[in-house]
């Protein structure tokens, strides 16, 4: 009896017997892209850079500071360019020693070669710090399709590529001046390198290029997030290990010469760091930092267990439904090395990450270019389609989050929009009838053709929402607005200072030395000590601060007042902004 696809197990060298059915089907648009990227890996990696590109482009420049990780990393940044000291990592006066300097240097390099370009202040343009994100995650792309390689078939490879280029935490990460979209570049590279390892194990050498690109990436990956990639990586290999009942496959990776290789790049920081600051950078890196995500919610960011299974279907749309179905796919095919590997890659670490008290979307999204992989195999071997129990309903997640912007996006412009938000929407609305389009595609059995179409309504998404929408949405830009007001105070050695409103944005904004001052005795005191001199004053510090200045021979002048939302703490904030001038 002919073994059905449920059940057939998977082998890297079998047929095209199982999507025979899926082809049968498709002999439409969709398979004749994927006939073009089988092509050639060079029309595959520019369709997938396209892909990228107008998944990450779109408001990379425009987007203000997103408070609070991102101002800190470029802060930090700009004070090494302002001090030229690039081994402490500071934000003002407060050591920043939560992860090592990789970022910092990348972001350093990046300014410093767009000052040399003769951008104009290019340190407070916060795009230029983003662009080691967009880098890492177009890279994260690329070798997303490399690893798959190793793992699958070229179509496979590509919308696997595809599903992790369009899904919405890389969106967002690749817009964001921090560590999460190079790491993940970092971990997609090592895991390319030691599914081959796996996968060859007790056969061919592994190419030398291969093993340097491991350790190379892994050295990278030190010196962007410290112990985080040996986590990603390591947690799978010791896994296999276990089920091969013997560590010997991983020679192939030469884990002298890798010792080696990461000795050269991460070691000469650490050393330097630990010179400087003793122990320390360890203690608040390893100590603070990552063991106390695991003992604690830190920094409030506290979910119980099963939060990233929920946010998984709005963190990794388009592709978290098509994953969802594709669920039993690798279960029945579990002892498959493939599979095997995949799953090594997945389960473990979510499930560590599920019972860790702090929880942040990012931290899971190494995970999902396997989830993506697993989800293309399934795909094309015809397991996921409208005959998979609940699939038809499920499916209408395809197009959830481009119409619950369509919907959300306007009822939220009226509190932070500029009065002209609907202008922004048409791309969005299009959006969202591409991925209703992409349902009714998927219910009519052509489950490959559906996926494309979901990722063509990712894209445009993209460009609505970040290129069209973001830039309406004025009352979000508190501190660009206050920085405005701020430029305007044009009288010789201009000093400012917030009293309430503390975003690290402003600080990346306004200047390193922003005071930040704590009452309205400290704000008079500020304003005492000057004729040239700013204050931003939150209302709802505003009685503290007449109190304050009340005894001052001359009061500042109110020069305007900026309205916005701050999403941090998600209120309306009404922002008094006093100057004393010559």
């Amino acid at each position: 009896m002919k073994p059905s696809p449920e059940t057939r197990p998977l082998t890297r060298d079998e047929t095209n017997a199982f999507d025979r059915t899926d082809r049968a089907l498709e002999r439409s648009w969709a398979e004749k892209a994927l006939l073009f990227v089988e092509g050639g890996h060079a029309r595959a990696c520019a369709l997938l850079l396209v892909i990228s590109l107008v998944c990450f482009l779109p408001g990379l420049a425009g987007l203000h500071p997103i408070d609070r990780d991102e101002p800190r990393y470029a802060q930090a940044t700009k004070q090494m360019l302002e001090t030229g000291d690039f081994i402490d990592i500071r934000f003002q006066d407060e050591a920043r020693h939560k992860k090592p300097v990789g970022i910092y240097w990348m972001q350093a390099g990046t300014v410093a070669l767009a000052e040399a370009l003769g951008v104009e202040e290019a340190r407070t343009t916060i795009g230029i710090y983003r662009i080691p994100s967009l880098v890492g995650a177009v890279l994260a792309v690329l070798l997303t399709y490399w690893s798959a390689l190793a793992l699958a078939r070229r179509r496979e490879a590509f919308l696997a590529a595809a599903f992790v280029g369009a899904s919405v935490i890389l969106m967002v990460e690749a817009r964001l001046a921090k560590t999460d979209a190079m790491l993940l570049a970092c971990i997609v590279a090592g895991m390319g390198g030691l599914a081959r390892a796996w996968l060859l194990r007790g056969g061919a050498i592994l190419p030398t290029r291969i093993v340097l690109l491991f350790w190379i990436a892994f050295a990278l990956g030190v010196l962007i997030k410290g112990p985080v990639i040996a986590l990603f990586v390591g947690l799978p290999a010791i896994v296999l290990s276990i089920r091969e009942r013997s560590l010997y496959w991983l020679r192939a990776l030469r884990p002298g010469l890798g010792i080696a290789i990461v000795a050269v790049i991460a070691a000469p920081w650490f050393l330097a760091i630990a010179w400087r600051a003793g122990t320390e950078f360890f203690a608040a890196s390893a100590g603070q930092d990552m063991l106390g995500k695991l003992g604690t919610a830190q920094l409030y960011h506290w979910a119980p267990p099963g939060t990233y299974l929920l946010a998984f279907f709005a963190t990794f749309w388009p592709a978290a439904i098509l994953a969802s179905i594709a669920v039993p796919f690798a279960w029945i095919n579990r002892r498959v090395d493939v599979i095997q590997f995949l799953l090594a890659w997945i389960v473990p670490a979510w499930i560590i990450f599920e019972l860790v008290p702090t929880k942040l979307p990012h931290y899971v999204m190494p995970l999902y270019p396997a989830i993506a992989i697993v989800t293309a195999l399934a795909l094309t071997r015809g397991f996921v389609g409208p005959h998979r129990p609940l699939a038809k309903p499920a499916s209408a997640l395809l197009a959830f989050v481009p119409v619950g912007l369509a919907i959300g996006l306007p009822i939220g412009g009226a509190y932070v929009g500029d009065g002209w938000l609907l202008l922004g929407m048409p791309l969005v609305v299009l959006s969202a009838l591409v991925g209703l389009w992409a349902w009714r595609t998927f219910l009519k059995g052509a489950a490959i053709a559906a996926s494309l179409t979901a990722v063509g309504a990712a894209m445009l998404l993209s460009i609505g929402v970040f290129g069209f929408v973001q830039p309406l949405l004025g009352g979000l830009r508190l501190s660009p607005n206050l920085a405005a007001a701020a430029s305007t105070l044009t009288c010789d050695d201009p000093s400012f200072a917030t009293f309430g409103y503390r975003e690290p944005s402003l600080v990346f904004l306004v200047g390193t030395d922003l005071t930040m001052v704590e009452s309205g005795e400290a704000a008079a005191a500020f304003l005492a000590a000057g004729d040239c001199r700013m204050i931003f004053v939150d209302s709802r510090f505003q009685a503290s601060f007449e109190a304050g200045v009340a005894e001052l021979p001359a009061r500042p002048a109110l020069t305007t007042r900026v309205r916005g939302f701050n999403i941090n703490g998600g209120r309306l904030l009404d922002i008094g902004v006093y100057a004393v001038r010559p």
